[in-house]
């Protein structure tokens, strides 16, 4: 009564709080474990083409293997003179065993491979495994029956497949059921001993089964890290020029006249390496790349194709949202750069059904140019590749503040003669247009 009197006053009694906690923490703890376990034990085999191509292997290897050892354990049940000598539980399972193992090739085995449906194909397998052989050991003598061997050869194989949790756990059955069906309805030393192996090549097995897992995460992240280091402009931190034209090429295939691109190129850049030095120079480089990815979106991908020169890959939904996004480029490379004098001129083109890499990059870099001759900070865009006869039927040159679009005629062409002499002898901070693009 007067702890129920203190509850209601609103006193804790001693020790409730640790209870409550205590209460408290084990659905949390749980609900950890949840995860943790099937980390532990349903780990996806396969992340890419060539490791589904291993597991598939791997259980072709397996059925190959069962199909041995039951013509084996067939061939044993009818000629050894045993206690299992033509014995129709032994000559079931035996036979079981060589018409249900080609049946997994009716499975999805490639997309299995790549979910928690993999560990759990070879844990239903090896455990299928484990009671055609212990059922058949039972009825040929028991521990004297030298079936049990068939338990090492399933343990040793399937282990590769299993974290090394789910090793000690396959293992442990095996052992298990090898004591209580086989063994203790009528104890024998021998059959102590080998359920003692038994055990010890699990754990054996869990050990190489840490080892490979361990060995394939360490090679995963090399690779991830050297495919990250061959796709990374080492000084800006966005995707290089190669990665950038495999994108592209993805983007042609996949999604024509829903893409653009928009080729970047800096005005007034030289001056700050001439004037402040190639430090400066860096910073600018490295404030343009965030600018850059600040008026893109995550999904989009922002790109330095070298020197001075970047590019965005961008998906577009609306008609205006191209110029838009251009317009977004230009006005934010002008406010990183305004203090140092740098702005930009941007190449402006659409991604069409048909295109090639290569075209698509001229065409950006065609306007791109033009926008540049008529002044720089401007937008330049181009539908299809211009002309020497004329190109004003496929450019338009936007202006930066007003905002303006008025057509470049012949003198912009012999401007633009110019400006690509000009381009050509920069320093090396910019790649000539004809080479940037791997021509």
């Amino acid at each position: 009564m007067a702890r129920a009197h203190a509850d209601v006053d609103g006193v804790t009694p001693p020790g409730g709080g640790r209870r409550r906690r205590a209460a408290d923490d084990a659905p949390r703890a749980r609900l950890r474990l949840g995860p943790a376990l099937r980390r532990a034990l349903y780990r996806p085999l396969a992340e890419d083409d060539a490791r589904v191509a291993y597991w598939v292997h791997h259980v072709r290897l397996g059925v190959l293997l069962t199909e041995v050892g039951g013509v084996a354990a067939l061939g044993y049940a009818v000629l050894t003179p045993t206690a299992g000598r033509l014995h129709p539980v032994l000559l079931g399972a035996a036979g079981l065993a060589i018409l249900g193992a080609p049946l997994l090739f009716l499975l999805p085995l490639p997309a299995m491979m790549r979910d928690a449906r993999g560990p759990l194909l070879f844990y239903g397998w090896s455990a299928g495994t484990t009671v055609l052989v212990v059922l058949g050991t039972r009825v040929d003598g028991g521990a004297d029956s030298p079936l049990f061997c068939l338990l090492f050869l399933t343990l040793g194989f399937m282990s590769a497949a299993f974290q090394p949790a789910g090793v000690v756990g396959m293992g442990g059955f095996m052992v298990v059921a090898y004591l209580v069906v086989d063994v203790l309805p009528e104890p024998r030393t021998a059959g102590l001993f080998v359920a003692v192996v038994m055990a010890s090549f699990t754990l054996l097995c869990a050990l190489a089964s840490a080892n490979a897992w361990e060995s394939h995460d360490r090679q995963t992240l090399l690779l991830r890290t050297y495919e990250t280091l061959a796709a990374t402009d080492p000084l800006t931190g966005c995707l290089n020029r190669r990665a950038f034209l495999d994108r592209l090429h993805t983007a042609i295939a996949a999604e024509p006249g829903r893409t653009v691109v928009c080729l970047v190129d800096l005005d007034g850049f030289k001056g700050v390496n001439d004037r402040d030095g190639h430090a400066a120079g860096d910073a600018v480089l490295r404030a343009v790349t965030t600018a850059l990815g600040a008026a893109v979106r995550e999904t989009d991908t922002v790109a330095r194709l070298g020197g001075d020169e970047f590019a965005v890959l961008a998906a577009v939904t609306e008609p205006g949202d191209a110029t838009s996004l251009a317009e977004r480029i230009r006005e934010g490379v002008a406010r990183v750069g305004r203090t140092v004098g740098v702005t930009a001129s941007v190449g402006l083109t659409p991604v069409r059904a048909g295109d090639d890499d290569h075209e698509v990059l001229l065409r950006a870099d065609q306007a791109m140019y033009r926008a540049k001759a008529a002044g720089g900070d401007r937008v330049g865009a181009q539908d299809r590749l211009g002309s020497s006869g004329d190109p004003r039927r496929s450019l338009s040159v936007t202006t930066g503040r007003a905002r303006t679009t008025r057509r470049v005629g012949g003198a912009t062409r012999r401007r633009q003669s110019s400006v690509a002499r000009t381009h050509a002898g920069r320093s090396r901070w910019t790649t000539p247009p004809r080479t940037c693009y791997g021509r």
